[in-house]
Parts: C-alpha cells; sequence; structure tokens
C-alpha cells in the first residue's frame, strides 16, 4: 500500500536497521527542466526535452508557458535516446515556439523559478498575463525582476507591492537595454532577465549592485544554457566588468536537449550512505556539470564518506562514521537542510555559513530547521548568516516542513538514525521530487 501523503499525515520516517545498499535513479534537473522549457518557448524553431522532470514546479511551468500560447507536446517513448529509468522508458516534450498572447492567467504555486523567469517572458506577450500563487509566494521577493523589467519599458500593476499578485501587460516586445539590480535576495532576478534577453529589442545587460550573490553555480548554469541554444552571452568569467552580464539580441535555436538527473534531489539518497555507514549509487552523474548540487561529493567526503564516478554513475560510500564541518554553503544554499540533518547526527559540532538568503525560500529555513531539530532533542542555534550545530542525541517526534520540500527530506534524514521521527506533509517533496517516499522505502528495501 502506497504511504500516506495527505497534507495533513503525519509519515513515519524509516529506520534503517542496517547498511543501506541501492541504486537509486533520480529523476531530472528541475533547474534545468524549467530553465529548457523558458529557452524553448522563446525559440525560433521546435525543440525537444528529453527525461524531462515531472514535478510540480515543472508542470506548473509548462502549463503557464501553455496559458501564454506555447505548444508543449509530451510524449513516452522506449528509444534508449529518451531512457529515463531502469525500465528503459522515459518521456520527451515537444516544444513549438508558437507565439505568446494574452489575456492568461498564470499559476506560480511556490516556485521560484515559475514567478521570477515568467513576467520578462510576459512582457513578449500581445495582450495582459496575471500572476498568482499559494499564500507563501506572496512573501518571497520580486521586487528584482519587477522594478527591472519597469526600467526596461515594461508596464506592472503590482499595487506597489513589489510582489505577488500582479499583471505583466504584455506589447508584443520590449526594448531591454542596460538595468542595475540588487540581486542579494536571489540570483534568480538576473537568471530571469538573462534568459529573455535575447528576445528583447537591445538585448540587456544586468549589473548586479549589492554587496552579495548567492547562488553563483545557478547564474552560470543559465549562462551555459543561453550558450547552448545560439545565444551571445559576455560574463565576469568570460573577462567582463565584475557582476555584469550582457546578452546580445538574436534568435533562439530550438535544441535536442536530454535533462541530467537532479543532483540536489540525490543529496538524501547520499546522506542515506554517510548516516548508515553503506553504499548508494546513483546512475548518470554527470562528468562536468553547472549543477550546485554536484559540491555534495566534496561536502559528504569532508563529512565522513568517500566517492567513486565511474562509468555506471556516483558510488557514494559512508565509513559509518560522520564528521562535523565548517562550510560557506553561499553557492549551494539548497543543500543546507539536507546539510544540518547530517550535522545533527555527526560526532563533532558544524557550523554552516553564508545562507541568510535562506530567510527567503520557501520557508524561513534557517529558522525552520532550528525549530525542528531542537524539538528532537538537537542543540542549534541561528546566526547571522547561517547555523551553528553542536550534536546530541535525538529522540522521536513531529518534525514540521513548512510546505517545504527539503524540509521533509531532511527529516527523513534524520529518521533513519533516529526512531519514532514522524513527517508532517511529506507529499510536500513533489514539489521537485515525485514519488519520494516510494524512492526511500525502496533504498531500504521496505
Amino acid at each position: 500500500m502506497a504511504p500516506n501523503t495527505a497534507p495533513s499525515a503525519l509519515w513515519p520516517a524509516p529506520h534503517a536497521s542496517g547498511a543501506v545498499d541501492a541504486t537509486v535513479h533520480v529523476p531530472g534537473s528541475k533547474s534545468v527542466t524549467n530553465r529548457a522549457l523558458v529557452l524553448a518557448a522563446l525559440a525560433s524553431e521546435p525543440g525537444w526535452l528529453r527525461r524531462p522532470l515531472r514535478s510540480r514546479d515543472t508542470l506548473l511551468m509548462a502549463e503557464a508557458l501553455r496559458a501564454m500560447g506555447v505548444e508543449i507536446e509530451e510524449t513516452v517513448s522506449s528509444s534508449s535516446s529518451v531512457a529515463g529509468g531502469p525500465d528503459g522508458t522515459g518521456e520527451a516534450w515537444r516544444v513549438l515556439p508558437t507565439g505568446l498572447h494574452g489575456p492568461a492567467t498564470v499559476d506560480v504555486g511556490n516556485a521560484g523559478t515559475v514567478m521570477r523567469f515568467l513576467p520578462p517572458v510576459a512582457t513578449l506577450a500581445d495582450g495582459p498575463i496575471r500572476f498568482d500563487g499559494d499564500p507563501r509566494s506572496y512573501e518571497r521577493p520580486l521586487h528584482g525582476v519587477i522594478d527591472a523589467l519597469r526600467r526596461l519599458g515594461a508596464r506592472i500593476d503590482d499595487d506597489g507591492r513589489g510582489a505577488l499578485p500582479l499583471t505583466v501587460h504584455g506589447g508584443g516586445a520590449l526594448d531591454g537595454g542596460p538595468v542595475s539590480i540588487d540581486a542579494s535576495s536571489s540570483s534568480q532576478f538576473v537568471s530571469a532577465l538573462l534568459l529573455s534577453g535575447p528576445r528583447f529589442n537591445q538585448g540587456v545587460e544586468v549589473r548586479h549592485t549589492g554587496t552579495s550573490l548567492p547562488s553563483m553555480p545557478h547564474i552560470r548554469m543559465t549562462v551555459d544554457m543561453l550558450r547552448a541554444v545560439g545565444a551571445q552571452v559576455d560574463t565576469p568569467e568570460s573577462g567582463g566588468e565584475p557582476n555584469v552580464w550582457r546578452v546580445t539580441p538574436g534568435a533562439l535555436l530550438g535544441r535536442d536537449l536530454t535533462i541530467e538527473p537532479d543532483l540536489s534531489n540525490a543529496q538524501p539518497f547520499l546522506a542515506a550512505a554517510l548516516v548508515t555507514g553503506g553504499k548508494v549509487l546513483i546512475p548518470d552523474w554527470p562528468e562536468r556539470t553547472t549543477q550546485p548540487g554536484d559540491r555534495l561529493r566534496e561536502i559528504f567526503t569532508e563529512m565522513g564518506g568517500t566517492c567513486e564516478l565511474t562509468e555506471f554513475g556516483l558510488v557514494f560510500t559512508g565509513s559509518g562514521a560522520i564528521h562535523g564541518i565548517d562550510v560557506d554553503l553561499s553557492d549551494v544554499g539548497e543543500l543546507t537542510p539536507g546539510i544540518a540533518a547530517v550535522a545533527a547526527l555527526a560526532d563533532s559540532p558544524s557550523t554552516l555559513r553564508g545562507v541568510a538568503h535562506l530567510r527567503l525560500h520557501e520557508t524561513d529555513r534557517l529558522a525552520a530547521l532550528t525549530k525542528e531539530i531542537n524539538e528532537l532533542g538537537g542543540d542549534v542555534t541561528e546566526t547571522a548568516d547561517g547555523l551553528h550545530i553542536r550534536p546530541r542525541a535525538l529522540h522521536g517526534g513531529t518534525f514540521h516542513t513548512y510546505e517545504d520540500h527539503r524540509m521533509a527530506t531532511a527529516g527523513a534524514i534524520i529518521g533513519l538514525a533516529v526512531e519514532g521521527v514522524r513527517i508532517e506533509n511529506i507529499g510536500t517533496t513533489a514539489k521537485t521530487l515525485p514519488d519520494f517516499p516510494e524512492l526511500w522505502t525502496g533504498m531500504l528495501g521496505q
């Protein structure tokens, strides 16, 4: 019987009876899938996405683009070129950019990529596009995108909130050009403008004026994907000015893209090997990638494991010991909940730094992690930009998730070593990792 994943249900987190030894096929990357959908929708010719992630966030993106007039056809093939799992079958999405138009209403849910990437796209539509979403989406920062688009010539009604709900009055084109923004609260502000930049009349030049810029790997991912579809992008790394990105106007090519596994979503499974002293194989782990989750190899090795990239994928092995870590996670903030969960089970204290921006994510992740781990007997304190974790003997109890998928998987990690952990609304993992309960129990052979 499938586990009860109703929002009100408490999911008994499985307790590991021994070392795990499993192969876990992780679905495609959310970050890559949603960027690929936007670029395919803005292309001058049809394109293919193979092995796309089907999750709440990616389906919201696909439905939003459909509402604006983009055709997205879904197919399932037994061809090896679209193989998505151990049975050799997989899904492919064919995207036909048939023109953007309104009126339309877009439901962003609580997906940062949808609420931030699509208002620039909507400026290119003929007609009004209204954006709305979950209550929490109203609290998440969007002012960087709204203010920038206005300075670039867009008309946006948001009643002065700098947040959802809002309406973009698309005029079929946007002048574009230079714009300065403070993207300290989200690198997605930069990515949002770059993704649509090739379609602006003058392209776009984005200058970040803040003191810090979190999640730089995600901007590098955006740049790499733009270049892969024919866009010309100048970056600080390619000899440009610091904190300035320029995209030249021009047509985007339709591509045939196979989506990489979501390396951040591999985190709980790698953590399981570390926590239980076992071994986990993640097939198709890429040799080179811009995904922030690739840094797990370094971080979890420092915390006590070993890894090997083989022809089959990444093999990660736990040593039976978990060590504390002092680490700057500013580039990989999304990994913080899982790392905090492992650190709570370590043999020495940990300090996680550089992640003040997590207070503005799906929930205030720093406050949530502190409260939930401490209520299980832990000793976690918030710092100005992160967490300090002193390991303590933990006990069972309810682990609340705040409708945050990474809080749910963090609770599951702790449950491996602590009996009696019950997770509220495990179904929230469907945001980026469909069927997580089944993958988790399958890994454990339960």
